[in-house]
């Protein structure tokens, strides 16, 4: 096939080399630069080596098609006889196809079919450093098909960058397979660095600065001015394309504007990627020149031809995932410096060219060396899928270039498993290979299997495919509404494509689930879908005796086409069915727990139930934002979430008191909340003692005794070691089941709690041993030599203070010991006014040193009280002398 192909392009004297080196090891990876050939001639050179088809895979469908047209184009025939190609919708080849161009999904799909891949002799995977999830699947399960089952089927990996190795060592297992390099000498490219005149706005999730999209728009007049040939704009979105080719609008007389992004038809692709006829190389202007304003498609694998400009917006968009609250958003993120380059190398692939970057030099510097592999943070559930149908549910022994993230891929596994898709092991169920074999993402599938059996198989497949493709049916966040947009084919291009997508959901449906809806009272078919769960009965819900959509008897009515769209999305994202928080708001609580908010001037403001199909949250936002949504009433939204629905009995501990309550919730909205009026006692001693622990001790009346209680207990723990009980704050509330528990089992309210003998329950923190010594080792009183019986202070555990006047301990000679002598008390030696005159924990070493100085300046003062010159050998006394008359 190749010698058909009179072009020679710069990779052709290597195809040799490549082919001898997968003769000899059946395995290898070719790295050569953009515009060198690779996908279109290494594919026909393997063709002639091998007798069987030959198999390449594209990231993308834009891709896929224009390399085949491409390859068919250079041996003169038409796409379908030895040149074929498959992507999702579409299909041309026949029996003479030799070579095959397909999108990574649909050989991902082929592998799990037949992993076998009969008839196929070698299998291509180009751009394979883009890194996309089905790119990563396909290599992973092409090289376990190749050691396992088909050990003479090749295998060649294609990357225009030279990252190799890594793609080399999982080809090969153990050995590294052959790299082989095509180095070229490409034509030379003008780098122009065109930085926006002000300071743009960051990207992120919302939309892009209008600003920036001015300032391409300014770019692209400046490189039609200074430059020959057609010109390739590189833009994050299909939004940003409509907005750019909006501000270039008045040049259509003198130049051709042509989008081309993946949402296009293929007749609108072709357009962008047609050689531009009539035009000589030596006459360029004998045609309208062409600005073909392109998203990331165009970065690799394909050619636009006449190009000899790029100008690039310097954004790509990226799909990131929200684990916690199970939100996915396409961000805005600059481009990575290796998709720029490559992105340069567009304008240079048929002669010199330029680029006009509209970021600086400094900038460029700072910007990534490598996108991010797309397995770091996209939402992994059809991933998950993927690895649970081929029988490696963790992708363990897989040759993925990245592991799943843990995180993700939990998450994604506990989604599969509310599904019904995988079984606790992570294994595969017949409901998910069902759920599989849809060829959409799990959640979507599910709401069309179990959609049909309400709605019917046609309206189901009509909203599954409008959910598919997000941006189809227009702008807006009403679902119903461009559903019927769709339907009336206003945008005739994105209704052909919704209706080809509607046509492949309605062939993947089982034969039995395309059955009419079933009614309540029949019993479903041997082998059919489950479906939805039966709303459950009212007496259980607390709902009316006979729901909204439902005849009398049980049996179904059919719903209107809003309804039906919003239980499509219900189905499919139960966790964000959502209520309004305030009658006619734009706030919502959807039913995972996280704020939503409709946008300003959204026709579904007003709606007190919305079914969330799509919705994002920027970094740092309060709440998610609604992008497409359908309302539903109350009846729908429970049939929907009938997974989330819970009802039950709630005693807890609210506002300072016990609530007694019988609520049913669809996941964290409340649906019915009404009063218990006999709720269980052991709830109620429960939610007391989580009052309890949430408030803290101070919910029981400590009277003088208790606290003195508490503090000695705490000087015995300090003094005598961890055998005695802990009286910490978070101790005791860790331990009130046990020296609480007679009083908690009785307890209401907060009242009761105030009524509780704390005194007597912290004594049942004592064994009998311990209160049997309690008193010994720390006496509530000590006997003073006048005969009082003071208090011992034990609020400081390390130091127990006993306070007495100084007159009562003539005598003593050293301070009392308690806690079987290890801990002197602390003596607060008084004036006979009751003051301070003296703090000490040596008496001896006072009464020699600071008895003086205190006796010469205090017996002036109280004439009437004794101050002996010895204190220790003196009479203790509590009273003054009488006076002399």
């Amino acid at each position: 096939m190749l010698a058909d192909v009179a072009l020679d392009l710069p990779v052709r004297p290597m195809l040799p080399a490549l082919v001898e080196a997968l003769r000899a090891t059946g395995a290898g990876v070719l790295v050569a630069p953009p515009g060198t050939g690779k996908t279109t001639t290494a594919p026909l050179a393997v063709a002639d080596a091998v007798t069987g088809r030959v198999v390449i895979a594209q990231p993308r469908r834009v891709a896929a098609r224009a390399a085949a047209h491409r390859m068919a184009a250079l041996l003169g025939e038409r796409v379908g006889d030895r040149i074929g190609y498959a992507v999702r919708g579409e299909r041309r080849s026949g029996p003479r196809t030799r070579v095959e161009v397909v999108t990574t999904g649909l050989l991902v799909r082929r592998l799990h079919h037949d992993p076998e891949l009969p008839g196929v002799d070698a299998v291509l995977l180009d751009e394979c450093h883009e890194r996309q999830l089905d790119a990563d699947l396909a290599l992973a399960f092409s090289v376990e098909a190749r050691a396992t089952l088909r050990p003479d089927l090749w295998l060649l990996a294609m990357s225009a960058t030279p990252q190799a190795d890594r793609f080399a060592a999982l080809l090969g297992g153990g050995v590294p397979a052959p790299v082989v390099r095509a180095e070229a000498a490409l034509h030379p490219v003008d780098r122009v660095w065109a930085p926006p005149p002000r300071p743009i706005a960051p990207p992120g999730a919302g939309r892009v600065d209008p600003a920036l999209l001015d300032h391409v728009a300014a770019t692209v007049r400046r490189a039609l001015r200074e430059r020959a040939g057609d010109v390739l704009v590189f833009l994050p979105g299909a939004g940003e394309i409509t907005a750019v080719a909006g501000r270039l609008a008045d040049l259509r007389d003198t130049v051709a504007v042509l989008p081309l992004h993946g949402r296009l038809s293929g007749a609108a692709q072709d357009a962008a990627l047609a050689p531009p006829s009539g035009r000589g190389t030596a006459h360029p202007g004998t045609v309208r020149r062409r600005v073909v304003l392109a998203t990331a498609v165009a970065e690799s694998s394909l050619t636009v031809p006449g190009v000899r400009v790029v100008v690039d917006a310097g954004l790509s968009r990226v799909p990131r995932t929200d684990l916690a609250r199970g939100l996915g958003a396409l961000v805005t993120v600059p481009v990575s410096r290796a998709a720029a380059t490559q992105r340069a190398g567009r304008a240079v692939r048929e002669a010199p060219g330029a680029v006009y970057r509209c970021w600086s030099e400094a900038t460029h510097a700072r910007l990534a060396p490598q996108p991010e592999p797309e397995i770091a943070t996209a939402d992994l559930t059809g991933f998950a899928l993927e690895l649970a149908a081929w029988g490696t549910p963790d992708g363990s022994g897989l040759a993925l270039p990245d592991p799943p993230p843990p995180a993700a891929l939990a998450v994604a596994r506990e989604t599969l498993g509310t599904l019904g898709a995988v079984d606790a092991e992570g294994r595969i169920t017949s409901r998910g290979r069902a759920i599989a074999s849809v060829g959409a993402h799990p959640r979507l599938a599910r709401a069309l299997l179990d959609g049909v059996q309400r709605v019917g198989a046609d309206r189901a497949a009509e909203v599954v495919a409008v959910l598919a493709d997000e941006s189809s049916g227009g702008v807006g966040d009403d679902l119903p509404a461009r559903w019927r947009r769709l339907r009336a084919g206003t945008d005739p291009a994105a209704t052909a494509r919704w209706r080809a997508e509607v046509r492949r959901l309605r062939a993947a449906l089982p034969a039995r689930a395309a059955l009419p809806a079933r009614t309540a009272d029949s019993r479903p078919e041997p082998g059919a879908p489950t479906g939805q769960p039966p709303r459950r009965p009212a007496a259980d819900i607390g709902g009316p005796p006979e729901q909204p959509g439902q005849k009398a008897g049980g049996r179904p009515e059919r719903l209107p086409d809003d309804l039906a769209a919003g239980l499509l999305a219900g189905l499919a994202y139960p966790e964000r069915l959502a209520r309004v928080r305030r009658p006619g708001g734009s706030a919502y609580l959807m039913a995972g727990g996280t704020a939503a908010e409709l946008a300003a001037g959204s026709g579904l403001a007003g709606s007190t139930w919305l079914a969330v199909a799509v919705a994002d949250r920027s970094p740092g936002a309060p709440a998610a934002r609604v992008r497409l949504a359908a309302p539903v009433d109350e009846a729908t939204a429970r049939e929907a979430g009938a997974a989330l629905l819970r009802d039950g009995r709630e005693v807890a501990w609210s506002g300072g008191e016990v609530v007694a309550r019988e609520v049913v919730r669809l996941g964290a909205i409340e649906l019915v909340d009404r009063p218990l009026a006999a709720p269980e006692p052991e709830l109620v001693a429960a939610a007391v003692l989580d009052g309890l622990r949430q408030e803290g001790p101070g919910l029981l009346r400590w009277t003088p005794e208790a606290t003195a209680l508490r503090h000695r207990l705490a000087f015995c723990r300090q003094a005598l070691g961890d055998d005695w009980p802990d009286v910490s704050d978070t101790a005791l509330l860790a331990a009130a089941p046990g020296w609480l528990g007679p009083e908690l089992g009785r307890a209401r309210r907060r009242a009761d709690l105030a009524r509780v003998d704390v005194t007597t329950a912290l004594r049942r923190l004592l064994d009998w041993r311990q209160a049997a010594r309690l008193d010994e080792l720390a006496p509530e009183r000590l006997t003073v030599p006048s005969g009082s019986r003071i208090r011992v202070d034990y609020a400081d555990a390390a130091a127990p203070v006993l306070a007495v006047k100084l007159q009562e301990t003539f005598g003593w000679r050293d301070v009392p010991r308690i806690a079987d002598g290890r801990v002197p008390v602390l003596l607060h030696l008084l004036s006979p006014a009751g003051r301070p005159v003296a703090v000490t924990a040596d008496l001896a070493s006072f009464w020699r040193t600071g008895y003086p100085q205190v006796r010469a300046e205090l017996r002036g003062r109280y004439p009437r009280h004794p101050w002996p010159e010895d204190p220790t050998t003196a009479e203790p006394t509590r009273r003054a002398s009488p006076r002399r008359r």
